[in-house]
């Protein structure tokens, strides 16, 4: 009987493979530091279908299961890009579980494995011309849809802002008939880690990011700067901190965290790229401290109404949880080769 699905989640640097029961319980999960910046590097995709290949014989040796009994293979990320494994479009927003179910794309690759991959498309903000005048509406993710779908289903809200913080924040808008409206990212964690440990800060800092433990005063008064004068200044600012007003290091770095993420909180209120209301829910994904620095911020800010952080377990596969929602989703839809 075919009772197992794998789901295949591929980034920049790193790509995992994961096990789960149909009911959406995983079993094993595998990681690989091969993503599809080494496509880029060597010019092909060999590496990282070596790579795929081994994890996907490595979790059903693992688990003492064979592809027999395994009903579909899905795949999301950056391995459904240019420098991935198979290439497939962006769907336009606003789509919804279904659309992302109906654009799945079924490609058999016989040097990773003996079934037919299914591949989730990401998603595009819209469809045309992007110039100088548009630039700003346009937004693309791919794998993000997945986690969204997760969070759809695991703390379901309606109309909802989800956050999903990182190396690259994500910000996804879900209408009230569930369709994900838009998306906007932003380098709010990249920026933090080359201003924590390559600039004039990092001795204020001391190279060291902040752990959970972040001082709150110290937080929101980082915030408050880049609001009232801008993120260039505020972060300079931190170096004023450790040199005239405390050179704790938990502080500084408090400090800097709040002037950084507090960028994001005016860009999802000024965007053309989401489609956001007052009313609409805000719930955070994310482990933390990130998670609940964002939650302190949109708090404070006061334009949504609501904000919740998402309560399961930080280490929860969201992006293949999510690609089991469309899969389950797929099957209903009774698209070929699916059941």
């Amino acid at each position: 009987m075919k009772k197992y699905l794998i789901t295949i989640d591929g980034g920049t640097t790193n790509t995992r493979v994961a096990l789960w029961r149909e009911n959406k319980e995983l079993l094993s999960a595998v990681k690989s530091e091969v993503g599809v910046k080494d496509t880029a590097r060597d010019g092909n995709n060999a590496r990282l279908k070596k790579a795929v290949k081994s994890m996907l014989e490595e979790i059903l040796d693992r688990s003492g299961i064979t592809y027999g009994e395994v009903w579909a293979v899905y795949a999301c990320g950056m391995l459904t890009s240019n420098v991935g494994l198979w290439e497939v479009p962006h769907l336009t927003a606003p789509a919804g579980l279904e659309d992302f179910a109906l654009g799945v794309k079924k490609i058999l690759i016989q040097d990773i494995c003996p079934l037919p991959i299914c591949f989730i498309p990401g998603m595009k903000n819209f469809t045309g011309k992007v110039s100088l005048d548009n630039l700003e509406k346009m937004d693309i993710m791919r794998g993000e849809e997945t986690e969204t779908a997760a969070l759809m289903e695991l703390c379901p809200q309606g109309e909802t802002l989800y956050v999903l913080p990182g190396s690259h924040t994500k910000f996804v808008s879900v209408d009230r008939n569930l369709k994900m409206t838009g998306c906007l990212t932003s380098l709010a964690g990249e920026l933090l880690a080359l201003l924590t440990r390559d600039s004039i800060l990092a001795d204020a800092v001391k190279r060291e990011f902040v752990t959970g433990d972040y001082n709150r005063g110290m937080l929101l008064a980082g915030a408050r700067q880049t609001w009232e004068t801008g993120l260039s200044r505020a972060a300079f600012l931190t170096r004023i901190v450790g040199q005239f007003v405390t050179d704790s290091q938990p502080s500084c770095a408090s400090f800097l965290l709040g002037a950084v993420m507090a960028a994001d909180i005016l860009a999802v209120k000024t965007s053309k790229a989401l489609t956001v209301t007052e009313n609409m829910k805000v719930v955070i994904a994310g482990k933390e401290p990130l998670r609940g620095a964002l939650k302190e911020l949109f708090v404070e800010d006061g334009t949504f109404k609501e904000v919740t952080v998402f309560q399961g377990d930080e280490d929860v596969l969201l992006s293949g949880y999510g690609m089991c929602v469309i899969a389950k989703k797929a099957e209903l839809l009774s698209l070929p080769g699916l059941l």
